[in-house]
C-alpha cells in the first residue's frame, strides 16, 4: 500500500514584530489565526516602540512581518531596505486622548488642550521613541508648550517647562496618570482599553498633530512571506479578527 498522501500544509513559524500599543489585541488575533490555520504559529511577539523596533532590525534581528505605530518609523525601514515595499499598506488608525487616574475627581471632564498646559496640571508623555510621544508633542507645540513643529527634538516651552515627565512606553505613561504621579498623560484612546486604570478626560482635536496610522508590511527577502501575507490579508478582513481589533480600541484604516 502507497503512504496516505497528507494535503495538511507545511508548519510555518511567523516572527512579528509590532508597536508596543498592539500587544493584547494582537496575541488574540495571532490565537484566533492559528486556531484556525494549526499548521501557522507564532514565535514571541516582539512588543516595542517602533524606533526601537527599526533598531533591532538595523542590528540583524529577523521578523516576517513589521506594524509600525508610525509612518515615520516604517519610512525608516523601508529606507534601511528591510521592507518588501509592495506589501506596504495602512493597518489601523488611533486618535490620540489626554487621561487622569480612573479615581481622579480633580481634573475637569472636557479638558481643552490650553487648559492643560495652563501649568496648573503635571504631564506625562512618551519620549522620542515612542509615536504617541511625538503625536502628544506636535499637539503641545500647537498651543504654544513645546518648540518643534516635528513633535521631535524640540523642548517644552511656556507654563509647562518644568511640569512634564517623559517615559519609554505608552504603558508606562499610563501607568504614570494611573499611580497620581501625574495629573495627565496623553496616550491612544487604544490604550485606555488595554490597560484600564485611568479614565478619558477629553480627545486630543486631530487637526493639532498627524493622523495616527499603522503602517504594516511583509520584511525584504523573507522565507515565509506568502504565509506572512495571507495572515496580515486576513486579519483586516476576518469578521472575528475585526471584533477584536475593534474591542481593543483599534480602528480599521
Amino acid at each position: 500500500a502507497t503512504p496516505e498522501q497528507t494535503t495538511e500544509a507545511e508548519p510555518v513559524e511567523l516572527q512579528i514584530f509590532a508597536a508596543n500599543s498592539l500587544s493584547k489585541a494582537l496575541d488574540e488575533v495571532q490565537a484566533l489565526y492559528t486556531e484556525k490555520n494549526p499548521n501557522v504559529t507564532f514565535a514571541d511577539t516582539q512588543y516595542k516602540a517602533s524606533g526601537e523596533l527599526v533598531e533591532m532590525l538595523k542590528a540583524g534581528s529577523s521578523a516576517d512581518i513589521f506594524i509600525s505605530a508610525s509612518k515615520g518609523k516604517m519610512d525608516d525601514a523601508v529606507e534601511g531596505g528591510f521592507i518588501d515595499e509592495a506589501t506596504r499598506f495602512d493597518m489601523f488608525k488611533n486618535d490620540l486622548v489626554m487621561v487622569t487616574g480612573e479615581n481622579n475627581t480633580d481634573i475637569p471632564e472636557g479638558l481643552t488642550l490650553e487648559e492643560a498646559v495652563s501649568g496648573d496640571y503635571t504631564i506625562c508623555v512618551g519620549d522620542e521613541s515612542v509615536p504617541a510621544g511625538n503625536y502628544a508633542c506636535q499637539s503641545l507645540y500647537t498651543v504654544g508648550a513645546y518648540s518643534d513643529e516635528s513633535g521631535k527634538g524640540g523642548e517644552f516651552t511656556g507654563a509647562i517647562a518644568d511640569k512634564v515627565v517623559l517615559d519609554t512606553s505608552v504603558g508606562n505613561v499610563c501607568k504614570h496618570a494611573e499611580s497620581g504621579d501625574v495629573d495627565i498623560a496623553f496616550v491612544y484612546s487604544s490604550d485606555v482599553y488595554r490597560f484600564g486604570g485611568v479614565k478619558i478626560i477629553s480627545p486630543v482635536p486631530a487637526d493639532t498633530h498627524k493622523n495616527i496610522v499603522y503602517p504594516a508590511a511583509v520584511t525584504a527577502d523573507d522565507a515565509n512571506a506568502e504565509a506572512a501575507q495571507a495572515f496580515l490579508d486576513w486579519a483586516v478582513s476576518d469578521a472575528e479578527a475585526l471584533e477584536i481589533w475593534q474591542k481593543w480600541g483599534f480602528e480599521l484604516a
